[in-house]
């Protein structure tokens, strides 16, 4: 079991900046790749952006260029920097991770823990 904890969500006026965390403990490892998801009020949940132990990332179309992931792997610890941010981006915001393989995956299904969710809201 991998237990996530995230911390960094509110509400934000567009053009501005938030960070999110996500801390990881129980059986977890630096070698698990970690990504972050959102789902919308009436949506479906969407990817947003993963990274994988060596720092390889992915992002979404739709954030690239204004979110940054990292991660430390001494603390098992991810975080998502979120820049510009639009109304669009108004989400519940998910941390998950990957213990089935060291590659960072896009769909939701290939991760195994998650998070509780971080509420992010962007005013116009």
């Amino acid at each position: 079991q991998v237990q996530l904890v995230e911390s960094g969500g509110g509400l934000v006026q567009a053009g501005g900046s938030l960070r999110l965390s996500c801390a990881t403990s129980g059986r977890t490892s630096k070698w698990y790749p970690m990504g972050w998801f959102r789902q919308a009020p009436g949506k479906e949940q969407d990817f947003v952006t993963a990274i994988e132990w060596s720092g390889n990332t992915v992002y979404a179309d739709s954030v690239k260029g204004r979110f940054t992931i990292s991660r430390n792997n001494a603390e098992n610890a991810v975080y998502l920097q979120m820049n510009s941010l639009k109304p669009e981006d108004t989400a519940l915001y998910y941390c998950a991770v990957r213990t089935t393989g060291t590659e960072y995956s896009t769909r939701p299904g290939d991760y195994d823990f998650w998070g509780q969710g971080n509420q992010v809201t962007v005013s116009s």
